[in-house]
């Protein structure tokens, strides 16, 4: 598909092909790169404006700002992956918000149903006139009770009070999880992520790490670049943080033993 050619992931793309050409990849938040990848047959630059697989890595205000500019000028679209980081996960509605900046496309899902299969392909009116019927469709974008459920979702967290309490929250998570890389250095490098979309660098495989914290009752994901992702509910509560750092700490203990 598409999506697998554009993140040329080996992960993705083993056991796939023939691969659509015309995809080009360029290392993350090198726009130095990028500029010089742009040329007359560019039709547009596609990011994350936080990687998730790749390792919970949020690209630069001034990145953003700067390929934001480099469309501009070269007449191409700007495309956001915002699947992961999207809809409150970040603090903010949508992450590229904190850089002053929008996109001519956007991608949206998992978050904006709430758990219930939905996903969107959002743009603009000048991006869209050059859409044909059922060109930005997907094949889990529109039942009725999709669009009810997607509704109550958004209304509840594009209300400034609920991402409010998200990066309350986010802000507790993460001082709970820099004590934990501090009692167990030997483990954790650091913290890193933004909102409640979080991420441990580890010094041991984070494999290792993912599977102590299952035995412990914890669910997490590996990512890039030997981070363990933690992504909890936005809804998630103060004692529910204390007793995940509770369960994180005999996992590092027991991943240590192992």
């Amino acid at each position: 598909s598409a999506a697998i050619a554009a993140s040329g992931a080996e992960k993705m793309v083993k056991g796939f092909g023939p691969l659509l050409p015309g995809f080009m990849q360029v290392p993350f938040g090198d726009i130095d790169s990028v500029r010089a990848s742009v040329s007359e047959s560019s039709a547009a630059i596609i990011v994350e404006p936080v990687q998730g697989e790749g390792g919970i890595v949020p690209l630069p205000d001034a990145s953003l700002k700067a390929l934001r500019q480099l469309c501009d000028d070269a007449g191409v679209l700007l495309i956001l992956d915002e699947v992961q980081c999207g809809m409150g996960r970040t603090g903010r509605l949508f992450a590229h918000e904190r850089a002053g900046i929008a996109p001519d496309i956007m991608m949206v899902a998992k978050g904006i149903g709430g758990g219930f299969p939905l996903g969107a392909v959002l743009a603009t009116e000048d991006a869209a006139s050059g859409m044909t019927v059922g060109t930005h469709g997907s094949t889990y974008g529109g039942s009725p009770l999709a669009m009810a459920i997607g509704n109550a979702v958004m209304k509840t967290v594009a209300d400034k009070t609920f991402l409010a309490e998200v990066n309350r929250k986010a802000g507790l998570l993460r001082q709970k999880l820099e004590g934990l890389v501090s009692e167990h250095s030997d483990v954790f490098e650091g913290v890193r992520g933004e909102g409640l979309m979080l991420g441990i660098k580890c010094k041991m495989p984070n494999a290792d790490v993912v599977k102590a914290g299952f035995d412990e009752g914890i669910i997490t994901v590996p990512a890039g670049d030997n981070v363990v992702r933690l992504l909890p509910a936005l809804t998630i509560s103060d004692e529910e943080i204390a007793e995940a750092m509770t369960r994180m700490d005999k996992a590092a203990t027991a991943a240590k033993a192992a």
